[in-house]
């Protein structure tokens, strides 16, 4: 690849980055209170669980996993949640979706496809991807075994009784 054209696709990169964001914003309003997960975030969510913590639930133990993911979201201050409300608008708006994850649609997104973008964002080099890849799986994980129910799906027997008494 040329200088020439390395230079015209970073700008027209940032163009889109830009204008998808600025789309963003005039689509979904701005946060003024706490977060609200949405059935898009929930389809994402429905996709990422699973893969981030290697567990296939039943259907009920998934919509517990997400609604446990949306409270430990809620109980993080105001402006993080905004920050998370941001990205889970880019990763469920179409165009930046294709463009930061590689997933069409995250319905219909093929295991692959998804452990493919997971592990581009965790050893990606830029800093922002991977810290928003690290705030996703740190949510998601520890919301999922915050549920001692799942606790056995890691062998995890739980907290010494000595300690918890």
């Amino acid at each position: 690849m040329q200088r020439r054209s390395f230079l015209k696709a970073g700008l027209l990169g940032g163009l889109a980055l830009v204008a998808g964001g600025a789309v963003y914003r005039q689509l979904r309003p701005p946060v003024a209170e706490r977060f609200a997960l949405d059935a898009q975030g929930r389809s994402m969510l429905a996709v990422l669980v699973p893969a981030i913590t290697g567990v296939h639930p039943d259907a009920a133990a998934l919509e517990a996993g997400i609604d446990r993911v949306g409270a430990a979201i809620n109980g993080l201050p105001l402006r993080v949640q905004k920050e998370i409300s941001d990205l889970f608008g880019l990763l469920t708006m179409a165009p930046t979706r294709r463009l930061l994850a590689g997933v069409p649609a995250w319905p219909e997104a093929t295991p692959a496809e998804v452990a493919a973008f997971l592990q581009s964002w965790r050893t990606h080099r830029t800093e922002m991807l991977q810290t928003a890849y690290h705030g996703l799986h740190d949510l998601v994980l520890g919301a999922w075994y915050a549920e001692p129910s799942t606790w056995a799906a890691i062998g995890y027997q739980g907290p010494m009784k000595e300690l918890s008494a």
